[in-house]
């Protein structure tokens, strides 16, 4: 059975992540991106759909675990009678491979440490076919299934009923490193990884970027841990930020509420982006602009609330039989439904963003205003139609409104409104209908065009649109 939520922590590279327990086990995964198909699996069932577990053989061991601070590598001491060590979990960061290290430093004593590792690729579809070479005097398993291979270093294990295990002991001084390095199965296995160079690296790429946060008051410890996460669920190369790192774990135990949030929602990147901003980290703002002017390039009226990590639109949600759910909650889900949805304040959040982004001191590009623009304009076609008298038109209902002086918002599904956004007059001209709009808020003309519907705004703001919202048309 998977460990409380509580008790896991997140290791990743930018590209993706794992989750390991407070028991020392890996139960979560997927390799090489964050929605990539498991290998790691237990999360969402037993140790039978995949694991990597390092802990002493001791049951009674006790442990204590943190992060290096200002980094996303994880330091877990674990005790035993015998003696003590250091267990230290991370994914290397800028090597462009995707590696999982697990090094064992002796504190004290000696401490036998236990390994077992169960490998399930495709969501725990696919047991591999396993075999172990000797290379440059080590130790090295080789995994294959389908499209999926992996090379682990260390020490050397033993089959049995589908999974490898190992015993080893580690005195005061001693150290032991064991490696996962994923590959595509047609390629050669990488090389062994210099522990010492991708740790002295990983360490000083976390804390330098930690160290730039521009936060200076309360809490300061806590808002750069959580720079950290909304960094780390950042990917390195595409500049997509996804929801989450994880799939179907439930929004309440034993419920089917149970979604797969590994993709990148407008909505929440664009507030993730907003804070990141305000805390001075300008560079993920340039990549994730560039993540949106590939993924809504084509038709502004085509814009989706979510895409892939790197701008992928065909997102299918289907169940999986492989794998039973968190304690039981199922089913477990890939792809999302939510695809199809229309949430009428995406646009707004987007604009926001990049107001914040060009108010940091980004300067537009050559498609980064036009952009804009054209999400203006799809806008200004989503907004009631002139002379209806009412909200929406006969038996219709709005999507998005302007609001009473310089502003756009939106509205909630149960008919209330959701926030407005105020703009002050231009410092600068940026090219535009009637040359109006550098902050990119407000479509030029947009307040003297709809005039004609504030007073009914008025009456409406602030409260429930009950035959709107009962008649389905928000979606």
């Amino acid at each position: 059975m998977p460990l409380n939520i509580e008790d896991y922590a997140l290791i990743g590279d930018c590209h993706s992540g794992a989750l390991v327990g407070s028991d020392g086990s890996i139960d979560w995964l997927c390799l090489p991106r964050f929605d990539s198909a498991s290998m790691f699996g237990a999360l969402l069932g037993t140790e039978d759909h995949g694991r990597w577990l390092l802990a002493p053989a001791d049951p009674a061991a006790t442990s204590t675990r943190s992060y290096l601070d200002g980094t996303f590598i994880l330091s877990q001491t674990w005790t035993t009678p015998t003696g003590s060590v250091e267990v230290l979990d991370f994914m290397p960061h800028g090597d462009g491979r995707p590696d999982v290290l697990r090094r064992v430093r002796g504190v004290s004593g000696s401490v036998e440490m236990a390994e077992e590792l169960r490998i399930r690729f495709g969501y725990a579809v696919s047991i591999p076919w396993v075999r172990q070479v000797h290379q440059d005097g080590e130790t090295v398993l080789l995994a294959v299934a389908g499209p999926d291979a992996i090379a682990v270093r260390g020490p050397e294990l033993t089959a049995a009923d589908h999974r490898h295990t190992a015993t080893f002991t580690v005195a005061a001084g001693e150290v032991v490193d064991l490696q996962l390095a994923w590959h595509p199965s047609h390629r050669t296995p990488p090389a062994a990884v210099d522990v010492d160079a991708a740790l002295a690296a990983t360490t000083a790429w976390w804390t330098d970027w930690a160290r730039s946060c521009t936060h200076d008051g309360p809490y300061r410890d806590e808002v750069v841990r959580s720079m950290l996460v909304l960094r780390a669920l950042t990917h390195e190369d595409t500049g997509g930020i996804v929801a989450a790192a994880t799939t179907s774990l439930p929004e309440f135990r034993g419920g089917h509420r149970n979604w797969d949030y590994r993709y990148v929602w407008l909505r929440d990147a664009a507030l993730t982006l907003t804070v990141l901003l305000a805390h001075g980290y300008e560079a993920e703002a340039h990549d994730w602009r560039g993540w949106l002017l590939r993924a809504i390039a084509g038709d502004p009226d085509d814009v989706q609330i979510m895409y892939g990590l790197a701008g992928e639109r065909y997102l299918p949600e289907r169940e999986l039989p492989s794998l039973p759910g968190y304690r039981g909650s199922s089913p477990v889900r890939v792809g999302n439904g939510a695809v199809d949805q229309f949430q009428a304040d995406v646009i707004g959040e987007v604009l926001v963003a990049l107001h914040a982004a060009r108010h940091s001191g980004l300067t537009e590009g050559e498609f980064s205003w036009p952009l804009q623009r054209a999400l203006i304009g799809s806008l200004e076609r989503s907004l009631v139609p002139a002379g209806s008298g009412h909200l929406g038109g006969a038996g219709a209902c709005p999507r998005i409104h302007p609001l009473p002086g310089d502003g756009l918002g939106g509205l909630r599904p149960d008919g209330t409104w959701l926030h407005r956004v105020r703009t002050r007059r231009p410092r600068r001209t940026l090219d535009g209908p009637e040359g109006r709009d550098p902050q990119g808020h407000r479509a030029a003309g947009l307040q003297r065009r709809t005039r004609h519907i504030h007073p009914v705004l008025r009456r409406h703001r602030g409260r429930r649109l009950p035959a709107c919202a009962s008649a389905g048309g928000l979606p």
